[in-house]
């Protein structure tokens, strides 16, 4: 099923005018975050997020990057099929999961929880974005990036659970208050 829909978006949606904004859209899910994160830091309103976002974001990248690619060492899809034809530079490191897909949805997931929805919301389409941009591309197989969201939903729901959530329980548990 991986081959096929990454064969049905190389023959049926790709398109010329597209190819730049998805290769944008992808070095954002490679850079943007890390450049987010140190943006949040920055003021005082939104350092909180920015702090557990970069628990996250780091947690994700040791995970993903030191652990489960070289755990599972899979090709990439270009690599295996000669038919799919990738777009833009060619990644060398292994595909599963996608460490863009887990970069994006490390940070984002986070300021769902940490930031106003108007804020939240559009960094969780910029994810998805992200996330589609990579089998746009050709470069990772659907399971790659589903699982790199589930690495990154599963971390930043840790992160923002020990960091944010269970200080406030803990509070109101010694003041006797729910």
């Amino acid at each position: 099923m991986d081959v096929n829909i990454l064969t049905f978006i190389q023959d049926h949606l790709r398109m010329q005018w597209l190819t730049p904004v998805m290769q944008g859209i992808s070095a954002w899910g490679f850079f943007g975050w890390f450049v987010l994160v140190i943006f949040l830091l920055a003021f005082r309103r939104t350092r909180d997020a920015g702090k557990v976002a970069v628990v996250s974001l780091a947690i994700e990248v040791i995970v993903v990057n030191l652990g489960l690619k070289l755990v599972f060492a899979r090709m990439r899809p270009f690599d295996a099929y000669d038919f799919l034809v990738p777009i833009g530079k060619l990644p060398t490191d292994f595909s599963f999961p996608s460490g863009h897909t887990a970069n994006s949805f490390a940070v984002a997931l986070t300021t769902v929880h940490m930031l106003p929805k108007k804020a939240g919301i559009p960094l969780v389409v910029l994810a998805s974005l992200v996330a589609y941009s990579r089998l746009y591309l050709g470069v990772h197989y659907p399971s790659d990036v589903i699982c790199g969201f589930l690495v990154a939903l599963i971390i930043s729901q840790a992160v923002w659970y020990f960091m944010v959530k269970r200080p406030e329980s803990a509070e109101s548990r010694m003041t006797g208050v729910e």
